[in-house]
């Protein structure tokens, strides 16, 4: 078993029914990753300790999922060189868009890669992720090239009824 290259953080294990979109294309796509729940809130020192040692460890990227408040990514981004990609999870107060604003508002110097709101931003952040990887991974980005002309033609051969 490879050592992951992708750590994938959420602040809460409910987060998981959104994050699972992120773990299911890294394994669609072979990518070795970790997945994780810390909470910037609740486990401060846990994230910082998880940020420090992530590049020691082996990582290339880190994804931060939290909804809410949703500190994770900006917090991880924070503490290490790694790039960081957040993904704002759906809120039932404000449907994400708390989610979304606190993650993607970052102070000039401490950027945070930031997706959109629920599953399609946790499968985004994946391909991401791995689009990063590929610039220096060339089996990878053959993967990457098959499954967007996939996704191409998926959309040409649809047939409209009616």
């Amino acid at each position: 078993m490879q050592a992951p290259i992708v750590g994938i953080i959420m602040g809460s294990a409910s987060d998981w029914d959104t994050m699972r979109e992120t773990h299911n294309v890294l394994e669609e796509f072979g990518v070795p990753h970790e997945y994780r729940v810390l909470s910037a809130h609740r486990a401060p020192r846990a994230v910082t300790e998880y940020a420090e040692s992530a590049e020691q460890r082996g990582l290339k990227v880190i994804i931060g999922a939290a909804g809410g408040a949703a500190h994770l990514a900006g917090v991880l981004a924070a503490q290490t060189l790694l790039p960081v990609l957040g993904v704002p999870i759906e809120s039932q107060a404000l449907k994400g868009m708390d989610s979304l604003l606190s993650t993607v508002q970052m102070p000039g110097g401490i950027p945070v890669g930031t997706l959109a709101i629920g599953k399609a931003g946790a499968k985004n952040a994946a391909l991401l992720a791995i689009a990063m990887l590929a610039t220096t991974d060339p089996a990878l980005r053959e993967k990457l090239l098959v499954y967007r002309e996939k996704q191409t033609q998926a959309v040409l051969d649809a047939k409209l009824e009616g």
